[in-house]
């Protein structure tokens, strides 16, 4: 139990800290580094919290391609971000302004909350023991059965956006040189290549 104890504060505190580090640090990609290091002591808040599954599509996903994604677009584009930081003060009031409006409401929630009066027995044991199947088992069970619709749907949709992004990306535009293979392969290698036959000591 002291393990664990000891294992949460140190993936919360980590968490936060690297949290705040993200909308804190100059250098953008310093801050999709902290954002990296973020989503792993995330999951492994999602360990001890017996979701396995969640913990490794966290790290699979976020990690290994959102937080790259994100980092590799950062490096690669050319962004002046001293020109981006210049006009940032104007926004401050009414950042501050939003900013108080939900603390206010946070305030607002946590005041009016009441526990259950059974809380002490639901502090003892949160959940009950789980003798069935793991937590991937169940989870492809009940996606493959009674969302099967949704899920095949999102996959859908994101093939399709898959696909927009390459014609897109692949459009015609003047002045841009592409590769054609069928007029590579369709060309007569007589008109291009030609055969000489050089006798030795006399160099072209």
């Amino acid at each position: 139990m002291i393990v664990q104890a000891f294992a949460f504060y140190l993936f919360a505190g980590i968490l936060t800290l690297s949290a705040l580090m993200v909308i804190t640090a100059r250098n953008p990609v310093h801050s999709v580094l902290f954002l990296v290091l973020a989503f792993f002591n995330a999951a492994g808040l999602f360990v001890l919290l017996g979701a396995e599954f969640v913990a490794m599509i966290l790290v699979i996903v976020y990690v290994g391609a959102v937080a790259v994604l994100f980092l590799f677009v950062v490096m690669m584009l050319d962004i002046s971000f001293a020109d981006l930081r210049r006009g940032a003060m104007q926004y401050v009031p009414i950042g501050l302004i939003i900013g108080a409006v939900l603390l206010t409401e946070l305030v607002m929630i946590y005041g009016t909350w009441s526990f259950a009066p059974d809380k002490s027995k639901n502090l003892a044991a949160p959940v009950a023991a789980f003798v069935g199947d793991t937590n991937t088992e169940a989870l492809g069970q009940v996606l493959y059965t009674n969302y099967i619709f949704a899920f095949q749907t999102a996959g859908l949709i994101l093939f399709v956006a898959m696909i927009g992004a390459i014609v897109l990306t692949h459009r015609t535009r003047p002045g841009v040189r592409k590769q054609s293979v069928s007029d590579q392969q369709a060309r007569n290698p007589a008109d291009v290549l030609e055969i000489r036959k050089i006798s030795s000591g006399t160099g072209a």
